[in-house]
């Protein structure tokens, strides 16, 4: 915004800064010499920065004592500190887990921050079952059978099973499915599911491929392939030459595949490697997983530094937090010494409950692999860097077209989505310099809004941003709103606008609406006080520009109707009946398979089912027997 909010704290004046250091040193005089965790807070209560110690007194005070040796960061930090509080913790190593902790909670602005914290996919083994599965599994890991990873994307596992399919025939199919088959689907015809839910294969001859899988899995091909070629000459000596060509074709594939994913290196071994590149101000980690010798993939990640100028510094900080809710391997490779290694290995192993060896290798194979990630660290650093220069390129073309005063730092799009009014929603994507900020994202609900078409459904949704944006969230005020409609959408957020008592200073809007018979390429521009629209050539990078952020947002909310439609058509009748949550919702399907096969199944059977009573077994079936003669 242009101008600062009346409500702001008044500065401080020099006077009051020098009372305000000498209780801060007071403060710190009483700390213990102990481990801990020590908190920052600036003059509005805010966590600024959170950090851990040997000896809290000694750490926390050299913040105050020692300023000329601290960079400019630090500098600057230090003096908009206004409070501390500390914890003590038992060792050191429970005060790099906190420390972990409260960064990603507060997300401290002097802080260096790991921006990605998704979970990792795994390929997942229901060891449980007669007849095991082979699938994706994305999450906590709690339930049980073997998991294989982490893989880096789930493009990573996907491709992984497309191929294990054509070797290893599991079955990949939902329990509720294989339980009420009749006749084997599709995979089975063409030879990627060995057909168990019909009993086409026997258990012991099924066991034997899972166990094929679970070599494989654990980079053991070569103790697989020398199963398989003993196999394949029994066969040939039983003259049975058809079976001996198809395992011969399962050891080429296999040999092939490995041949594609495995490194030079001795050992099934467990890593991962890491390197780490910062130029132009832009600072990327390039991650390599290895499990059991195989090259599972790799990753690049983008911690915010916050203006961190040790690259040593900034390493340290993204290894503890990327750890912190993920197992580490006994193997971890860097490609520099960082200042408090010993301890980090401490904590790592502690977190894994045995040895971690964390560690910059010399000379070897691991070398070579630290080396290529230091390579891909600066390729995707030197592409991010030509990303931003491009944003900005296109953010002065935008600035320049739209006569605004500055060039614009967050663009916020908005577009809304339903079929025939029903499961209505909204969403808000936002682009920055760097490109889409994804973790500001936005989602809204319209369902119960009442809105009848879809400027009214616009002005609910710009309602509720902008009164949030008024009550405190005024860092992340726009420059720039996009609006996916036309002359309509633009009026209702001028009135919207009108009624927040927003200035013309305060945020610019303009409507994208697709030309003439929705042509891509004949975009007209809606801007305040202009007769006409605005078309841009249809070659411009700007027009170029525009559709990108536009689709971007379309697809987004369109993600987000289909989420929420399938969620309806996945409900059934069993969510009205009263008793019957999740669990034993998903427990009766499990076990029959669909509404209808609870509904053919008798009074004892329902009863027999986890969780169920002969009397809501009763009621379980009183209710689907109403339902049904309603209909």
């Amino acid at each position: 915004m242009s101008e600062e909010s009346s409500e702001q704290p008044a500065p401080q004046h020099s006077s009051d800064e020098e009372l305000i250091r000498e209780a801060l040193k007071a403060e710190v005089r009483l700390l213990p010499l102990k481990p801990g965790v020590y908190r920052f807070f600036d003059h509005e209560g805010h966590i600024i920065y959170v950090g851990k110690a040997k000896a809290l007194r000694n750490r926390v005070g050299s913040y105050f004592t020692q300023q000329a040796g601290h960079s400019a960061k630090t500098q600057v930090m230090v003096k908009l500190i206004r409070r501390l509080e500390t914890t003590v913790t038992a060792t050191e190593n429970d005060a790099l887990l906190l420390e972990a902790n409260l960064i990603k909670q507060h997300q401290p602005r002097y802080n260096v921050l790991l921006k990605d914290n998704k979970s990792y996919p795994y390929l997942h083994l229901t060891t449980q079952h007669d007849f095991p599965r082979l699938a994706l599994y994305r999450g906590d890991r709690k339930e049980a059978g073997r998991f294989f990873g982490p893989y880096p994307s789930v493009h990573a596992v996907r491709n992984t099973l497309k191929w294990l399919q054509k070797i290893f025939p599991v079955r990949q199919c939902e329990d509720t499915q294989y339980n009420h088959r009749t006749r084997p689907c599709l995979q089975y015809q063409i030879h990627r599911c060995g057909g168990p839910c019909c009993d086409r294969i026997s258990q012991e001859k099924y066991g034997a491929i899972v166990a094929e899988v679970v070599l494989f899995l654990e980079g053991k091909d070569k103790q697989l392939v020398k199963a398989l070629q003993q196999q394949m000459w029994q066969l040939a000596e039983a003259r049975d030459f058809e079976g001996a060509g198809r395992i011969r074709d399962r050891i080429a594939q296999i040999k092939l595949i490995q041949e594609k994913r495995r490194l030079n290196l001795t050992g099934h071994v467990d890593l991962d490697a890491m390197s780490i590149a910062v130029e132009g101000g832009q600072t990327v980690v390039q991650l390599f997983f290895v499990r059991g010798g195989i090259n599972l993939g790799n990753r690049a990640y983008y911690p915010d530094s916050r203006g961190e100028e040790d690259v040593s510094a900034i390493l340290q900080a993204f290894i503890n937090q990327f750890y912190l809710e993920r197992p580490p391997p006994t193997e971890v490779l860097i490609d520099r010494e960082l200042p408090e290694q010993e301890l980090l290995q401490s904590a790592l192993s502690e977190r894994l409950g045995k040895r971690v060896r964390l560690h910059r290798p010399e000379r070897g194979e691991k070398r070579s692999l630290v080396a290529m990630a230091a390579e891909n660290a600066l390729q995707s650093v030197r592409q991010q860097q030509a990303g931003q220069v491009q944003n900005r390129v296109l953010l002065e073309a935008l600035q320049a077209e739209f006569n605004m005063p500055e060039q614009p730092s967050r663009i916020e799009i908005y577009d809304n989505s339903h079929i025939q009014d029903s499961e209505a929603v909204g969403a808000m994507v936002v682009f920055g310099p760097e490109g889409f900020i994804k973790n500001q994202y936005r989602k809204f609900n319209l369902e119960a809004s009442g809105a009848a078409d879809d400027t009214a459904r616009m002005e609910v949704v710009l309602t509720r941003r902008f009164k949030r944006l008024k009550e405190g969230d005024e860092a992340n005020w726009p420059d720039l709103v996009l609006l996916d409609g036309g002359i309509a959408q633009l009026n209702t957020a001028l009135r919207v606008a009108e009624e927040l008592q927003l200035s013309r200073g305060d945020v610019l809007f303009c409507a994208i609406a697709k030309g003439p018979e929705r042509n891509a390429g004949r975009e007209q521009l809606f801007l305040p006080d202009m007769t006409e629209p605005t078309i841009l050539p249809h070659n411009s990078p700007l027009l170029m520009f525009l559709q990108r952020v536009r689709d971007e947002a379309h697809r987004f909310v369109i993600g987000y109707h289909r989420q929420k439609r399938g969620k309806r058509q996945t409900q059934s009748a069993l969510d009205a009946i009263p008793g019957i949550g999740p669990k034993r919702k998903k427990a009766l399907l499990h076990t029959f398979g669909s509404v209808r096969g609870v509904s053919q199944a008798s009074l004892e059977e329902i009863a027999k089912v986890s969780g169920f009573s002969m009397e809501l077994a009763q009621q379980v079936l009183e209710h689907l027997g109403v339902e049904q003669g309603s209909g």
